[in-house]
């Protein structure tokens, strides 16, 4: 006996393609969510690391400081030529001097701190190991000690050129950071004025603003 097969309701049917639809919306949508959990994911991690770079860098200008209040003599005197602790990491070199330290044989001149170490061989000391951490710990570290009445511009925003006034040396501290905007790729960013479209700017601004105040001698 042949049996026929019974016909399939059309609202069935019917019902069967919408739960298909249905499927591959909620596909859809689940996928641009796991894309957005990314990317907030990409962005969270970003500002932990800026962060982190922001306390390492604070840290060192107050590292700075306290090395420049210990050697005070030296760190009070407001000409370059002077202070040892006035540098500029884009045209200045620095050097180990070369004495004073253990198993070397003792700076020339009798020094005010310490017997045979003279005050600016002190500070020579300090701004070279000083330096070699910060360019350990920040990438592309850009160093500026200068004396600056105005570390800021008109539009509150801090820069690196120096007025060489105001009586009080400022530590400023610049690295290699992440362009916020999403959009920015390729080359690096070179504007200080307008937006930029480089996937990094090149310490553009000090990142790290620092009074340094070592005291008085008297």
């Amino acid at each position: 006996m042949q049996h026929l097969r019974r016909p399939t309701p059309p609202l069935l049917d019917k019902a069967r393609g919408f739960s298909l639809v249905e499927v591959l919306i909620s596909i859809v949508i689940l996928s641009f969510a796991m894309l957005g959990a990314a990317g907030l994911q990409v962005s969270s991690l970003q500002a932990t690391r800026e962060a982190r770079l922001q306390s390492t860098g604070v840290r060192h200008g107050q590292e700075l400081a306290e090395l420049m209040r210990s050697n005070k003599n030296t760190a009070v005197i407001l000409t370059a030529a002077n202070n040892l602790y006035m540098y500029d990491s884009t045209t200045d070199t620095l050097t180990s001097p070369g004495c004073g330290y253990p198993g070397l044989a003792a700076c020339s001149t009798a020094g005010d701190l310490i017997a045979g170490v003279t005050s600016a061989a002190v500070a020579q000391r300090d701004m070279y190991e000083w330096t070699e951490r910060v360019k350990k710990d920040l990438p592309g570290a850009r160093i500026k000690v200068c004396q600056d009445s105005a570390p800021y511009d008109s539009s509150g925003l801090p820069r690196w050129a120096c007025d060489g006034a105001g009586g009080t040396l400022v530590l400023k501290i610049g690295w290699i950071r992440h362009n916020t905007l999403r959009s920015a790729t390729g080359t690096d960013a070179t504007s200080t004025t307008g937006a930029n479209t480089g996937a990094f700017d090149k310490a553009l601004r000090p990142s790290v603003v620092f009074p340094l105040t070592p005291g008085s001698t008297t």
